[in-house]
């Protein structure tokens, strides 16, 4: 071989080895929430980029809409709530998940319950009250039913003593709420925050206050994990690195135990507001800043309790076995794993 085409063979080789990897593309639903950030963080810094993903979000406006379009395929990764529809999903095999999204913990306002400004007029102030209102939600089985259920749980009254509207999503129980059609609606903070702030709402309490628990996850379809481990692997770390910038600026406290907020959070507020709906304020991002586990890890035991009481109220079938539809391997760390 002549030392022009030598020269130009190796030439050649070295311009392919350079030439960047094509990145894989794949599409992630959650809904628009600042539950979701995780997602959002590790799009707009180039973490997911980093890890050769090319990833489009979709924002989806309930969690059971989620779940239905991972299981067919729609979306490659479902992140949002956990509901009876996804419960049911996930127990004839269509969906595992295999990390955390966000959970309610004490401290951290997340979802609130808001009475119209009509009922709170005629004296609904407390969360006892809810028997005899009429309550929207989302749809029956959503996070919202959940914590309805758990709190008549806990405050010794009937769910069936509350008429619900099923409003389908979250701009439609505001709208509701606003036009003084229901007497209350549980909803996100930045939600209720807007609520309250326009003067068609009042905040009566917040879900951490009453029943903490598992709201979110990370999920795919068992086929996705089975031949696309090694996506999920990918996605799962640059989502972390999102869950620890989160932390950073959302979630720490001062030595007297109060949360503080600096540098990091302002950097952040260009990202919720390209994202998070309603557009939230820097102030409402701030109030709103809900507790996502740093590392990604589930509180698996309250996974067990919710499949429970979904099966209890008849909205879950009673062969879902909890164990069975988590994938406990791509995080480490887990909380509260029930032991064999």
């Amino acid at each position: 071989m002549s030392g022009h085409l030598v020269r130009g063979a190796v030439a050649a080789l070295a311009l392919f080895a350079a030439a960047p990897a094509v990145a894989e593309k794949i599409t992630v639903g959650s809904l628009p929430f600042v539950s979701a950030s995780p997602v959002f963080i590790a799009k707009e810094r180039g973490y997911f980029a980093a890890e050769g993903l090319e990833v489009e979000t979709k924002a989806i406006q309930a969690a059971q809409a989620v779940a239905v379009a991972t299981a067919s395929g729609d979306l490659d990764i479902g992140v949002g709530g956990l509901t009876a529809g996804f419960y049911n999903l996930a127990g004839k095999g269509a969906l595992k998940i295999i990390a955390a999204q966000s959970r309610e913990e004490p401290g951290y306002d997340f979802v609130a319950y808001v009475v119209s400004m009509k009922a709170w007029e005629e004296g609904f102030r407390s969360v006892t009250q809810f028997p005899g209102k009429t309550v929207g939600i989302t749809t029956a089985g959503s996070t919202f039913h959940y914590n309805l259920g758990t709190l008549a749980e806990k405050r010794g009254f009937k769910l069936d003593t509350i008429k619900l509207r099923l409003l389908q999503s979250v701009p439609n129980m505001a709208a509701a709420l606003a036009g003084n059609q229901v007497d209350a609606i549980l909803t996100i903070a930045n939600s209720a925050l807007k609520l309250q702030n326009d003067g068609a709402g009042k905040i009566i309490g917040w879900v951490h206050q009453e029943t903490p628990w598992q709201v979110g996850a990370v999920f795919a379809t068992p086929k996705t994990i089975e031949t696309r481990r090694p996506m999920l692997e990918k996605f799962l770390r640059a989502y972390v690195k999102g869950a620890q910038d989160y932390a950073k600026a959302y979630l720490q406290r001062d030595a007297a135990g109060q949360r503080v907020f600096g540098a990091e959070a302002e950097a952040l507020f260009p990202i919720m507001k390209k994202y998070v709906q309603p557009e939230p304020t820097p102030a409402t991002i701030i109030a709103g800043a809900n507790f996502i586990d740093s590392e990604a890890r589930l509180i698996v035991s309250d996974i067990h309790r919710q499949v429970a009481w979904y099966q209890a109220q008849g909205l879950v079938d009673k062969g879902v076995s909890a164990k069975a539809i988590l994938d406990l391997t791509f995080v480490k760390g887990h909380l509260e794993v029930p032991k064999e």
